[in-house]
């Protein structure tokens, strides 16, 4: 693929110094995508301030001052499909206090908290589909946000390992200090800014700690890894230091304990469905020795981990499925109340059910906490779109989705096949994982560097230069590369 980073650049190939914005000093330190690499790289550190979900909306909001800086040469594919969502998903706040059929009625000024919260999210991860198109490859690389996300990907399994040593090792954080009632609440603001390395579970008739460091759920673990997983690979298959290269399969091996012992059944089948995925990108590209090897790599992993102890984990697990029950419920009562309810525009935000789902006079206790019946519109972010936008606003989301992978999986660019892997794995995240955070934030950004990828194949010289001049005064071309390495 050329880029102009590959071609002798003339004198008309950067603007003016007088029609170049002025560059930040953050700019100049950290390279121009600083935001993005203060997120991903300092990202323990903001878990251990009891900001991450914070700073993520933070850093989506200078990146959005940036990319309103510099233009943006292209917009990705579907975009408008994006647009008509965001619009559609705001008019949800008319249906914040309507009744849904079955679910606790009433509800105050309290409802307006967690539906803007959840708009923040959504414009953070539009934010994130545009961000790589706002710089070209070469002064992004493809290679550098691999590694910055492959470098969160270490954090996970460092964080599952620590959980297994320390179960019930947990601090407060300076920001649980500055919320009033953060660390007397036991539900979402507390879970938010308190870290601890697991939470329990009675999946298997005992006690049971699952990995959850640094998100704050175990099934925010299971997804982030899921999803930062192959950058990771590709990052480090990609580096210059020939450690990192051989240190993948160790590193590999070493996750393999804390997905075990998460539980997490989404997350063994996304990394079925990876495994599957990666094989048939490689087969198109003609690489049949690293398809073997791959095989015969899996082939021996298993191996190992039926004849270990983490098997018989595994095994218990899935011969116990007490979720089994309330996610198939869910999965028939939401698409069902939202089409008596509001079919159209969905209810805004989620709603509390009346008693459990087999009796209105049932409900959760100590003995049995799996006897409640979770809200409407958890459980899997299919169902959070379905009930708070409506058939029409998970129509428009999804197609915008789909229409990205359609028009790149043929394509044979590193990014296209990591986004069309993360797409395809989130999509089956989807149905069983709460994704709106970093998960959905990682799963757009891999959009945004696909988009681009296939932008600048198709133009090269017209993409790189549309910022050239705006960038080369303050930092050179290979100034991202060398800030990340």
């Amino acid at each position: 693929m050329t880029v102009l980073a590959d071609r002798p650049r003339s004198s008309t190939a950067v603007a003016p110094a007088s029609a170049a914005p002025r560059v930040s000093r953050l700019e100049r330190l950290a390279g121009p995508a600083w935001p993005l690499r203060l997120l991903l790289v300092g990202f323990p550190l903001w878990w251990a301030l009891g900001l991450a979900s914070f700073v993520v909306l933070l850093a989506a909001g200078v990146m959005a001052v940036q990319v309103r800086r510099r233009g943006l040469p292209r917009l990705p594919a579907g975009f408008p499909l994006l647009l008509l969502f965001l619009g559609w998903m705001l008019a949800g706040a008319f249906l914040l206090w309507a009744d849904a059929p079955g679910t606790v009625g009433g509800g105050g000024p309290e409802r307006l908290i967690p539906f803007f919260y959840r708009v923040l999210w959504y414009l953070a991860v539009t934010v994130a589909v545009l961000y790589p198109l706002s710089l070209p490859s070469s002064v992004l690389p493809l290679t550098v946000v691999s590694r910055w996300l492959g470098s969160l990907f270490i954090v996970c399994v460092v964080g599952g390992l620590a959980g297994l040593v320390a179960p019930s090792f947990e601090f407060v954080s300076p920001m649980e200090l500055l919320l009033p009632g953060a660390s007397n609440d036991t539900g979402f603001l507390n879970a938010l800014v308190h870290p601890s390395l697991t939470t329990q579970s009675d999946f298997l008739g005992y006690v049971q700690p699952r990995p959850k460091a640094p998100f704050t759920y175990a099934n925010a673990w299971g997804n982030n890894l899921g999803l930062l997983l192959p950058f990771f690979v590709y990052g480090w298959a990609t580096h210059e230091q020939r450690w990192r290269r051989v240190a993948i399969v160790p590193v590999l091996a070493l996750a393999a304990v804390p997905v075990a012992y998460s539980l997490n059944r989404g997350l063994w089948l996304g990394l079925c469905v990876l495994a599957v995925g990666t094989a048939i990108a490689l087969a198109r590209t003609g690489r049949y020795a690293a398809v073997w090897a791959l095989t015969v790599g899996l082939l021996l992993a298993t191996a190992v981990l039926v004849v270990s102890p983490l098997w018989q984990t595994i095994t218990l697990r899935l011969d116990t499925p007490h979720s089994n029950e309330r996610r198939a419920t869910v999965a028939q009562v939401v698409p069902e109340t939202t089409l008596r309810g509001s079919p159209l525009l969905g209810f805004g935000t989620t709603r509390k059910v009346e008693g459990s789902f087999s009796s209105i006079a049932g409900g959760g206790s100590p003995e049995c906490r799996q006897c409640a019946a979770p809200p409407l519109g958890t459980q899997g972010f299919l169902w959070r779109l379905i009930f708070t936008t409506g058939f029409v606003g998970t129509g428009l989301f999804l197609g915008f989705l789909g229409v990205n992978l359609l028009r790149h999986v043929r394509r044979r660019e590193p990014a296209c096949v990591l986004g069309c892997l993360t797409l395809v794995t989130s999509g089956l995240f989807f149905l069983v994982y709460d994704s709106l955070e970093l998960p959905l934030f990682v799963l757009m950004l891999a959009v945004g560097l696909m988009n681009r990828a296939r932008h600048e194949a198709q133009a090269p010289v017209a993409l790189s230069d549309t910022l050239s001049g705006t960038l080369s005064g303050a930092v050179p071309t290979g100034g991202g590369r060398r800030a990340a390495a």
